[in-house]
């Protein structure tokens, strides 16, 4: 009879700059979405732990805010802070770039990762939009020359290109140790964190261009009853030009977004949904200390 793996368990988190492809990494490690994702840099505003449990191993994901230079606001301190402290007591860092792209903030997370002294597996994202694939090892050669890497991949998160190979590396990674979480979590986040994140992405996704970051959502109410999940959504704007943008022609761009928002909900959930959207203008929230903690960007979280 063989002997029995021991088990094995530890943190890996998932940093880069904006918008190179994170969180939709993430998801398709979970083989299930928790973290928000549109086309927009800077949607992912919370570090979120994602959790996959297979046999003996558990690897606990950290999705974090893309690194950047811009730290004019106070929401923008709190996500650099929040990616920043992600490098700190794990196990390995999944370093990730989008194509043969190098930009100055992608050398700003190389400095951190660097710092950290940690061992870190370079992720390059979206391979498969390259048009021409003979660039590829030419820059995955000049990549290995800009730092200590355990491992270069080569990637496409969205296609699944390469992800087994990806996970069987995390795995060498992992000390041996008792597992942190049960077997069926798979995210240390609430049902109604969730809940306001799908109410931004959908936010994001179809008024990105027009209210890139200047939206908040909080949950006011959250309960069963008779297997219907009532949601209020409070979403809040800082200026009336964008609430107006917002609540569209006759209403249509929020019943647009809840319509949207109230499908993932009733997936992610496996219940009926009852979504209600209210808008309120709050000026300044984005950089009101007091104002961001009421709405969950909290310094003691990360």
């Amino acid at each position: 009879m063989a002997a029995e793996q021991a088990e094995r368990c530890g943190y890996v988190a998932i940093v880069g700059r904006p918008n190179v492809g994170k969180s939709t990494l993430l998801n398709h490690l979970l083989g299930q979405k928790i973290s928000i994702t549109s086309r927009k840099p800077q949607t992912t505003r919370h570090q979120v732990l994602g959790i996959v449990t297979e046999d003996s191993c558990q690897i606990v994901f950290v999705d974090t805010p893309g690194l950047h230079r811009d730290a004019g606001k106070a929401i923008n301190r709190y996500m650099n802070r929040a990616a920043s402290a992600a490098i700190r007591d794990v196990d390995l860092v999944l370093f990730v770039v989008d194509r043969t792209a190098w930009t100055e903030e992608d050398e700003l997370v190389l400095q951190q990762v660097q710092r950290s002294g940690l061992p870190c597996v370079l992720v390059v994202n979206k391979v498969d939009l390259l048009a021409d694939k003979s660039v590829l090892l030419p820059h995955l050669e000049s990549l290995a020359g800009k730092g200590e890497f355990a491992d270069i991949v080569p990637l496409s998160a969205l296609r699944r290109h390469n992800l087994e190979a990806l996970q069987t590396l995390i795995r060498s990674f992992l000390p041996e140790s008792a597992h942190f979480f049960p077997e069926d979590q798979v995210t240390d986040r609430s049902q109604r964190f969730l809940a306001a994140e799908i109410v931004r992405e959908k936010i994001m996704r179809q008024l990105g261009d027009e209210l890139p970051y200047a939206a908040a959502v909080e949950i006011e109410e959250f309960a069963g009853d008779d297997g219907i999940l009532h949601i209020s959504a409070l979403i809040l704007v800082e200026r009336k030009g964008q609430k107006k943008i917002l609540i569209g022609e006759k209403g249509a761009r929020l019943r647009s977004i809840g319509s949207e928002a109230r499908r993932d909900m009733e997936t992610l959930f496996d219940t009926q949904v009852m979504l209600r959207l209210w808008v309120k203008v709050r000026s300044g929230w984005s950089d009101d200390q007091r104002a961001l903690r009421s709405l969950g960007y909290d310094d003691r979280q990360v």
